[in-house]
């Protein structure tokens, strides 16, 4: 490339974003413009600077890396997000995925990996960790399968969520109709999302509609 990649850093414990921006810094590729405690940080820093890769926790206090992830792909298009997390489960893959990541890749892979991550990642490249990458391609495989079974696939707590969804309520009635935090809620909805592979909550109004988890008396 004729100029460094530019890259914000996005993670919440001040130790991995200078350890990141310590290695970042002292390679030639890189122009490390700034670092995020926050998805909403991210966002405005993404806003402010249109970086070429932002490096992009998933697990942060208030707004999460899914929703930062899709945040910054609407207020920055061309910026592409490469997730660097400790979690492999179907429930942040998919999402992170969905939202707009590039590349998804875990905390264990070394500096000259996610080096050129980062670097394919500005020239449109996607990088999977073989777990990540495996969890995908048996999704992929998968997808002809039997239906997904809603009553088997969730929890009674997630299947809670979704019959309130499909009863029209936000995750802030959802919240005192079941006398937990809204933030719980969102992790219930993130969840349901993921398991039955629904894109928003409107989707899953009509999958709970349509499955029979709710009736119409």
């Amino acid at each position: 490339m004729d100029k460094p990649v530019s890259v914000i850093i996005v993670d919440d414990h001040e130790v991995v974003r200078q350890g990141l921006r310590a290695y970042l810094g002292s390679q030639a590729e890189f122009e490390v413009l700034g670092e995020a405690d926050s998805g909403a940080a991210a966002v405005a820093l993404a806003e402010e600077h249109v970086p070429d890769v932002v490096l992009m926790d998933l697990i942060m206090p208030g707004m999460d890396g899914v929703e930062a992830t899709r945040r910054v792909k609407d207020v920055s298009p061309r910026t592409q997000i490469v997730v660097l997390t400790s979690y492999h489960e179907d429930e942040h893959i998919f999402p992170a995925l969905q939202a707009g990541a590039i590349s998804y890749v875990l905390k264990d892979l070394g500096m000259e990996e996610l080096a050129e991550a980062i670097l394919g990642a500005a020239r449109g490249e996607a990088t999977l960790h073989p777990q990540v990458a495996s969890r995908v391609i048996r999704e992929l495989q998968g997808s002809k399968a039997d239906e997904i079974n809603p009553y088997t696939e969730l929890t009674h707590r997630e299947m809670d969520v979704l019959r309130l969804i499909a009863g029209g309520m936000n995750n802030s009635r959802i919240a005192e109709e079941l006398v937990v935090s809204e933030y719980t809620v969102k992790g219930h909805v993130s969840n349901i999302l993921s398991k039955l592979h629904l894109a928003d909550r409107t989707q899953a109004a009509v999958y709970a509609w349509q499955k029979g988890v709710v009736r119409r008396d």
